[in-house]
């Protein structure tokens, strides 16, 4: 069995066109034309990747990638928004989404797209086999999940896997773009919000005061670093 993909448009030709050239480079393809009936067939098949439009019936891109992170559906999604389109790609990202593409785009860039996520996740997934600790904090790559003191802990994917990236280079100083880089790839270099936005959601989920933080320490004109807490 291939990947699975499911298109999420309620534009028919734009459907059409993505379907073809996903197949043709080797995936299997679902259809959704709506955000209801997106979240209806993620519940009952599993996807790899969701190709997600912004503007839809029913139910906005947004607020589908919102439903599936609060019900920890983690399946990557490759938002694509319209260029006259008012999208905040630090808020797209920052509930959920692990990528975006503004229309008219290339099929080429989309499919290139698609192979990139996947091959992260993949990545991700080979090295994520074993848990870790630091100080009450324990991590569980393997199944996305993590706990403090014993209480479970939601993240959404990409703030796991800053976590993760922190953790994995504990004690050692990391750059907004090395972070960017290494965790939301090749798209944001130079827009540092998103890796401030996501390390400020992961201090308010493991430190015990948010404003003395011991685990995530702001290292003042360099970067984050993740520290054994004393």
């Amino acid at each position: 069995m291939g990947k699975r993909i499911l298109i999420v448009d309620d534009e028919a030709s734009i459907v059409t066109l993505l379907k073809f050239n996903i197949e043709q480079a080797g995936f299997e393809t679902d259809v959704a034309y709506d955000g209801t009936e997106a979240i209806t067939k993620t519940k009952s098949a599993d996807f790899d990747l969701i190709v997600l439009d912004l503007m839809l019936p029913e139910m906005d891109g947004m607020e589908v990638c919102k439903h599936l992170r609060a019900n920890k559906i983690d399946t990557p999604i490759l938002m694509l928004t319209a260029k006259d389109e008012e999208f905040d790609k630090v808020l797209g990202l920052e509930i959920g989404a692990d990528d975006y593409l503004t229309k008219p785009f290339s099929l080429k860039e989309v499919v290139a797209r698609i192979k990139a996520i996947l091959r992260r996740s993949e990545k991700t997934e080979e090295a994520n086999s074993l848990s870790m600790q630091i100080g009450h904090l324990i991590i569980y790559p393997d199944r996305y999940e993590a706990e403090i003191k014993g209480e479970a802990l939601t993240f959404t994917r990409k703030e796991f896997e800053l976590l993760y990236y922190l953790a994995s280079h504990k004690g050692k100083v990391l750059s907004r773009d090395q972070l960017l880089s290494a965790v939301w790839n090749y798209d944001f270099v130079g827009d540092t919000r998103i890796v401030d936005v996501h390390v400020s959601h992961l201090r308010e989920k493991i430190e015990p005061d948010t404003k003395k933080p011991v685990y995530i320490k702001t290292v003042r004109g360099l970067g984050y670093k993740m520290e054994e807490p004393k």
